[in-house]
């Protein structure tokens, strides 16, 4: 039987950005994956904090050079790579000089969310998914970690449901404490729009787009949800469970990477 392919879609990963529940999991996780006998995938966004040099990150020429229109405006879409020697694993960085040449991640040095952060979040998903099918590896299951990552569901249920590279695809979703508070722009579910999406489809982005209204789009196009951090927001967690959707609660550092794997296997073996 063929190694089922894993793909992550990390906020963060330790040690390109500082350590945190996310970047440590991002970290550990696709490790402890491959170590299982699964292939995987990783990708990030190359924010400007990381060093690139003492990284050792360099561009994949044959992946780059595309542009993603968001909000009628062209963005080239740059593809970077580097390697954790230790875990025998690759990072893929999505770069833009409009989006990520910044020198912090989501806020500004003085702690303020940047603007737009939504079109990042856009950029990034797209970004991750126009490469995947550029590498030409075709993944069993997405695992999403991080609000930046939220909108790839929607994306792989809608715009993208009648690919070859994801028609099959499963998505996985993890919900952490961390959350964004600056709520989107008035226009984001506008900017969403492929051809596939629908407003029927952005119902739970009626009104004001805040963390839980762009956590609760991510679960309602997912396969399976993963409470990521011991304590996530009320709100949400109240709608996870009026989903018949798979769930996994909270678990360990001991023992995420094996329930995650069995977990996996959950969502496989589920209806499309």
């Amino acid at each position: 039987m063929d190694a089922k392919k894993i793909l992550f879609i990390a906020q963060e990963i330790t040690p390109y950005l500082p350590e945190s529940e996310i970047a440590t999991i991002c970290r550990n996780l696709p490790q402890g994956i491959q170590e299982k006998g699964r292939e995987i995938r990783t990708f990030m966004p190359k924010f400007g904090n990381i060093n690139e040099r003492r990284n050792q990150l360099h561009e994949v020429i044959r992946l780059s050079g595309m542009n993603l229109i968001i909000d009628d405006t062209d963005h080239p879409l740059i593809i970077k790579v580097a390697s954790i020697q230790a875990a025998r694993m690759q990072v893929y960085f999505i770069d833009n000089d409009d989006f990520f040449h910044r020198k912090h991640t989501v806020v500004d040095e003085s702690g303020v969310e940047y603007d737009d952060n939504d079109d990042r979040s856009i950029f990034y998903v797209r970004g991750v998914l126009e490469t995947v099918k550029k590498l030409r590896w075709i993944p069993d299951i997405i695992h999403c970690h991080g609000w930046i990552s939220a909108l790839t569901a929607l994306y792989i249920k809608r715009a993208y449901a009648d690919d070859p590279c994801y028609k099959n695809t499963k998505i996985v979703y993890s919900v952490y404490a961390e959350e964004f508070k600056k709520p989107f722009s008035s226009t984001f579910a506008q900017k969403l729009k492929l051809e596939g999406i629908t407003d029927a489809d952005l119902t739970t982005l009626d009104g004001e787009v805040d963390f839980a209204a762009l956590t609760k789009l991510a679960i309602e196009f997912s396969d399976g949800v993963i409470q990521g951090s011991e304590i996530i927001n009320e709100d949400v967690l109240n709608f996870i469970k009026t989903k018949e959707t798979p769930f996994l609660a909270y678990q360990s550092p001991e023992t995420y990477i094996n329930m995650f794997n069995e977990f996996y296997d959950t969502v496989l073996e589920g209806k499309n």
